[in-house]
């Protein structure tokens, strides 16, 4: 959170305690820090979060570290010293919130556990991310992002068809879904708190995370039914609706959901009203049925026309569409622009551009990304250790 007057912030005056890596807990703990919580980011004191080392493309540092750690402060401690422990204990003393994805049984062997922490702080509410959740035959299993798009169906159901068309999600889906969960059961949890006074155990699991996510395709197949097939980027089972190629070798991408849009497609975007009357497309499972030859007369149509002609057509006729841009043109959104939705923080290695949260956002809780261990003796001289004692510190590989 930045050092700006952050009173009227909905979280202002609440302190998380995060004990993070990767991408999960500290996507999680971003968002609360831009509804104006203090988030303390306890990183190792050799290199910090790993996270930091994935790639060097953003100006040189992570972009995952990047993207999911402004608005934090970041303390350098060595958890396994008893001294580290000390401060530990004395910075979960004043904290509201505990949030961390250590490895399986990590948080119980340092004395972490809900049950310990909730016998010490009563109303500290203590939000645990991990693969499989606590219990069962995979509580001890070692999870990552892609470990669990497997796992969960996810790529059961996405990519391309035939036996090697599986296809994993560009982006951390995984960890972003658990992250997303994590924030409003930490957001309910402080509510409930604030009637009872007693803190609560959070056990976010990303597998029940992404599982519920997968809701449509489970329904689908249920009782044994086929599961929707892969079908690239098209829609597995409604048609048309997916990708298709243009003049200009653009792509456009257009979606159709009902038969009032199938009519108005076929009259004023194919202009091939008779369409209409062809049993091959009476229906949705018809024109999925048949997508071929009917994606073969959209294809000749849109061979001729240029993407923005296409669009422009579409938009006309009332037909969702959208172009399949690269990264490089989502930076220049236009709408991104004209609604003002990015903005400069501050990094070790100067300011870079970001987007503002979605929804209910307040730029006045941006702050910038943090060097590991930037805070470490702010944060210290805040708990009472004056200069000498944090000099010791450091020197003893505390800090």
């Amino acid at each position: 959170m930045t050092d700006t007057n952050t009173t009227n912030l909905p979280l202002h005056g609440i302190t998380v305690l995060s004990l993070e890596q990767a991408v999960a807990a500290p996507f999680c703990t971003r968002q609360l820090a831009e509804q104006g919580a203090r988030v303390i980011k306890v990183e190792r004191r050799d290199g910090g979060d790993f996270a930091r080392a994935y790639d060097r493309r953003a100006a040189g540092l992570s972009s995952h570290f990047v993207w999911a750690n402004r608005s934090k402060q970041s303390l350098s401690l060595n958890l396994k010293s008893e001294q580290g422990q000390a401060i530990l204990q004395r910075l979960l003393a004043d904290a509201d919130v505990l949030v961390h994805n250590l490895a399986p049984g990590a948080a119980g062997r340092m004395g972490l556990s809900f049950a310990a922490l909730h016998r010490r702080y009563p109303g500290l509410i203590v939000c645990e991310i991990s693969g499989y959740g606590r219990g069962g035959p995979y509580g001890n299993k070692k999870a990552y992002d892609l470990m669990i798009q497997s796992e969960s169906g996810f790529l059961s159901v996405t990519g391309s068809a035939g036996p090697d068309g599986m296809a994993k999600a560009g982006c951390s889906v995984a960890d972003i879904s658990a992250a997303m969960f994590a924030v409003n059961s930490i957001l309910s949890a402080l509510l409930l708190r604030a009637r009872t006074g007693e803190g609560v155990h959070i056990d976010v699991s990303m597998l029940e995370c992404m599982v519920e996510w997968m809701g449509y395709p489970l329904y689908y197949s249920y009782e044994g039914a086929p599961p929707p097939p892969r079908s690239g980027a098209s829609h597995a089972t409604i048609y048309p609706y997916g990708p298709f190629p243009v003049g200009d070798g653009r792509t456009v991408m257009l979606g159709l959901q009902n038969e009032r849009e199938w009519q108005v497609f076929c009259d004023a975007v194919l202009e091939r009203a008779e369409l209409l009357q062809d049993p091959r497309y009476a229906d949705n499972a018809s024109r999925s049925a048949n997508r071929a030859s009917l994606g073969a007369l959209i294809c000749e149509l849109f061979s001729a026309m240029t993407l923005e002609q296409v669009i422009r057509r579409l938009d006309a006729a009332g037909i969702a569409n959208a172009a399949v841009n690269t990264m490089s043109q989502v930076w220049q959104h236009p709408q991104l622009a004209a609604r003002e939705r990015w903005q400069k923080v501050t990094t070790p290695a100067g300011e870079l551009a970001a987007l503002k949260a979605p929804g209910l956002s307040f730029a006045e809780a941006v702050g910038p990304v943090p060097a590991a261990g930037e805070h470490s003796a702010q944060i210290l001289a805040g708990l009472g250790f004056d200069d000498e004692a944090i000099a010791g510190l450091k020197q003893d590989g505390v800090i």
